[in-house]
């Protein structure tokens, strides 16, 4: 069976809750705290979930922001979470626009500098 090429991702905060409140709003989603020895808290899914997951990190040895990382969430209309991202304490960086074939995204920063993108198929 061939994988997709991603099958985890993190994404380093400053402060949780705050990180945390942003992507749960932003997404419609539950992050849970996983036991860890670094505070953490996942993202949903699970092992026959279609993607991958992953969870926001704090460490105080990696700073957030001004990555070069990409993470695209997957998205019904990502216009849709794109409304959502100001409201919630980010930045919008680029509105809807179209990939081509391969759908829409939006590009947009966290409330910790993070860059990440929405995506969808309509």
């Amino acid at each position: 069976m061939q994988r997709n090429p991603v099958n985890w991702f993190e994404i380093y905060v400053q402060d949780m809750d705050r990180a945390r409140k942003f992507y749960e709003t932003v997404l419609s989603v539950e992050l849970q705290p996983m036991p860890t020895d670094l505070p953490m808290c996942g993202f949903p899914g699970g092992p026959e979930a279609h993607g991958c997951t992953g969870a926001l990190v704090y460490d105080e040895d990696m700073p957030s922001g001004g990555n070069s990382t990409m993470v695209y969430f997957s998205c019904e209309d990502c216009a849709v979470e794109g409304a959502r991202v100001a409201a919630a304490g980010g930045r919008l960086e680029r509105e809807k626009m179209s990939i081509g074939q391969f759908g829409f995204i939006v590009l947009a920063s966290d409330t910790e500098g993070n860059g990440f993108g929405l995506h969808s198929l309509k």
